[in-house]
Formats: C-alpha cells, structure tokens, sequence
C-alpha cells in the first residue's frame, strides 16, 4: 500500500477488540518460504508494514455504539447476532454472517460487530477531516435505518451503565482472547462486551523524523485529550471507583506488555515498536491449514496460546514442542491485531484512547486530531504544550479535566486545534469543546434518552 491511497495496510483490525475479518474462523493456508529467518528479519519487516511512509493526506475514523434489542433503552437485551444479520442484509460482517458479501456502506463505511454486539462503522480514508465526517454522518443514518427496521437501537454511550458483560461472538479468537484475559478479573470481559469508542486514524508520516515527531505527539497529547473526551463514569460489573473514563479503565487493568509499550524510552520508535511488539506475550495461535492434525474443526478449534509465551519465543524456536511449527508472515500480521497500545501502528497511527461520544459530537475529536497534527510546526507546539502531562494515563482516565494541570493542558491543546482548524465548522466545534473543558465539564450523554447514532 501506498500512504496516499489507504489507511488499511494490515489485515482489517476493527474496533477495540482488534477483531480481523479475513481469518477469523478458518485455517489459514501458508505460502512457502514465508517463515523469517531471524528476529532481525522480523523487526524489519513490522518496521516496513507497520509504518507506511509518504506526505500525510488521509484521515480515518472508527464509531462503536452499544446496541439493545427492543426496547429503547440501554438497559433492554442485547440483539441476537442472526437478526443483526438479518437487518444489516447485505452489508452484514462475515463474522455473523459467513456467506456475506460485506459490503461497504454508500458512505463507504464497513460494519463491524464487536465480541458483545457492539456495533462499528470503519470508514474509508480520506483527504479531509470535512469529508470524513460527511462520508460517516450519512453511514450512521443508513445504519440506524437498517437496525432499526429490526427493532434494534444504538446508544452513544463509551461504558454499558446497566447490563453485565456478555459475549455475543463465539469465534476462536475472543474465546481464547476471554481465557488470557480471565486473570485479571473483570476487566477483559469489560472491555471486549461492554465499552465503546471513537478512534481516528492518521498516516504516519512523510519519512523518519516526521514518524517519530508525529507518533510523540500522539502519544504526549493523549492523556489530555483522553480528559477532554471522557464520558464514561459508569459501568455495570466495574469493582467501585469514581472514574471519568471506565472505558479507559479496564485498558489500564489489562496485561501491561500489550497495552503499554515504553515509548518514552525508544530513540527511534520505529525499531523500539517492532522489538516490542515481538516481546509482547501471545494471545492466540490459530491452526494452520491443516489443523497440525488436529482434524477439529476451525469454527471449534483452541486458539489459546502458551501461558506467557512471546511472539519473539515463537520465533526462536522455544515453543516447537507445543505448537509444532514456527511461526510466518501471516502469523506475524495476525499478532500485530493483538496488540493494544494507545496509539497503534498499522501502516498508519490509530488513536484509540477517545471515549465515544455523545451523539454525533464525535466529530469533535475527529477535528483535534486533525487540527494538532496538520504541519510539523503545530505537531511540535502540541507536543510540547502537552509535556508536562504525557504519560499521565491513569489520572486522566481517573479525574478527567478534574485535574488542573490536565485540565489546563487539554484547553491549551483544543486552542491550538482552534486555531489550525481546516474549516470554520471544525473552529467552531473546536472552540466550544476548549470553552467546555475550560469549564471542567465533559461531554455528556444520557443512555437511556434514546438512540445516540
């Protein structure tokens, strides 16, 4: 893939679960040689898919909305997955409906269901913030429309106030996903059945300086954005604590090797990200096309992995015995939709620590975005307006814009997206979430007042 013509280089990752929709249930057929030779092989070939360079031009976004059945309300059952098929017809994700023809949305969003019936738009890419969020206000309508017809309703709610985790999904890879995860209590089956976000999702960068300075940005903006967008202070099973964001709070509570890599400790990113994505412990192995003579099938097959064992373990041969090969190409892809951090590289950089939003305010962040990273100068007035609370993930997941100094630096930031916004639309909507945030109030939603799409 050129960065010029697409935001989706890696198998398609949807939503924040990370779900794949070209393998999910099958084996998977391996091209001969396409094993690596060392990990110095593997590491370069991450650097190559993961981090696409040429001059920034596109912009993308993601939309999850939680879903009921029935009733207008957040706290009314979740949809069975055969009459979300059923509804979306023809645009159905193969995940519930195996023979669909999945096709995109006539925004050109594709639909994506998460493990607990959440609901996902993934839009295509495009040249404008303006676009973007024109392409996926028209989506989000057809796709109210299609529910609907259905008796089913979305709600713009990040963190399920009312119902207990359910899984939806019984493919291989959110069963082995819900066994890793167990350990930690409730927070795996939280976040993967329970929580919903906005991600927007930007070209890396012209060359190597421009990656580092804008995956630096990224990450030092985003503990104050995290507090600026924060609109999920309740959720049904969390152990008690007043958090502004729960969503952001079961990420916090999962496996820290996947979810939070040193950032702050790599000189050049590009390499400190693909040495720890290989250290990052597996979270599922799927059969090859042959099953390694297992004869189960797919649809039922254990996808777990060695408790503990790292992709790099895999690699060198430490785990043969168990899983009776070596690991190629299409393996590595796979891994790289298992891994969680904050910002995720995929070819391009996917920001996903925004809550979802209130109605359609999640142009709001779309625009932010956007905004602070439009030329290298306001990428590195961002960066350094942002400094003193990078790194920050836990007290603005907590507080919010409770906290002063995030508080501050959060207005600080939407003023600079004011001012660098690309139309007067976005200035506005920029402008009054600075006079917002300003006021320490978050955006706000209310689940049980009806469909937020």
């Amino acid at each position: 893939m050129a960065v010029s013509t697409s935001l989706t280089d890696l198998p398609r990752v949807a939503g924040h679960a990370g779900q794949t929709t070209a393998v999910q249930t099958g084996r998977v057929a391996r091209a001969p040689g396409s094993e690596f030779s060392s990990r110095a092989a593997a590491e370069a070939y991450i650097g190559k898919v993961c981090f696409k360079q040429g001059p920034p031009a596109l912009i993308g976004a993601e939309l999850e909305w939680l879903t009921a059945q029935g009733e207008p309300s957040a706290s009314a059952p979740r949809p069975q997955l055969t009459v979300l098929a059923d509804a979306l017809g023809p645009y159905a994700p193969q995940s519930i409906s195996p023979d669909s023809p999945a096709h995109p949305l006539p925004g050109g969003s594709r639909v994506t269901i998460e493990p607990g019936g959440q609901i996902e738009l993934s839009s295509a890419p495009f040249g404008s913030a303006a676009e973007l969020c024109e392409r996926l206000r028209t989506d989000t309508v057809r796709l109210r429309e299609l529910l609907e017809s259905r008796d089913i309703h979305t709600f713009s709610a990040s963190a399920d106030p009312a119902r207990g985790p359910q899984r939806l999904l019984q493919l291989p890879r959110y069963r082995a996903m819900e066994r890793s995860f167990a350990g930690i209590g409730p927070f795996g089956a939280l976040m993967m059945c329970n929580t919903a976000a906005t991600q927007v999702s930007i070209d890396a960068g012209a060359d190597d300086a421009d990656i580092t300075a804008r995956l630096t940005a990224l990450y030092a903006i985003g503990p104050a954005l995290l507090a600026a967008f924060a609109c999920s202070p309740t959720l049904s099973g969390a152990p008690p604590g007043a958090w502004a964001s729960q969503r952001m709070r079961t990420w916090l509570r999962l496996d820290h090797l996947r979810t939070r890599p040193p950032v702050h400790d790599w000189p050049d990113p590009v390499a400190g990200y693909a040495r720890w994505v290989l250290d990052v412990p597996l979270l599922c192995v799927r059969p090859d096309a042959h099953g390694n003579g297992s004869g189960v099938p797919a649809s039922t097959a254990d996808w777990s992995a060695p408790p503990g064992a790292t992709f790099a373990d895999w690699l060198c041969g430490a785990l043969d015995d168990e899983i009776g090969r070596r690991p190629d190409q299409s393996d590595l892809d796979y891994h790289l939709t298992t891994v969680f951090p904050p910002v995720r590289a995929s070819g391009h950089l996917e920001v996903r620590y925004l809550d979802a939003q209130p109605g359609d305010s999640w142009t709001v962040p779309v625009h932010a975005i956007d905004a602070l990273v439009s030329a290298p100068a306001v990428v590195a007035e961002a960066t350094a307006l942002a400094a003193s609370t990078a790194g920050l993930w836990s007290e603005a997941a907590r507080y919010g814009l409770a906290d002063p100094e995030i508080r501050a630096a959060a207005v600080a930031l939407l003023d600079l997206a004011t001012a660098h916004a690309a139309s007067p639309t976005a200035a506005a909507e920029l402008a009054a979430a600075a006079d917002r945030c300003r006021r320490g109030s978050p955006p706000t939603t209310d689940p049980e007042s009806g469909p937020g799409v």
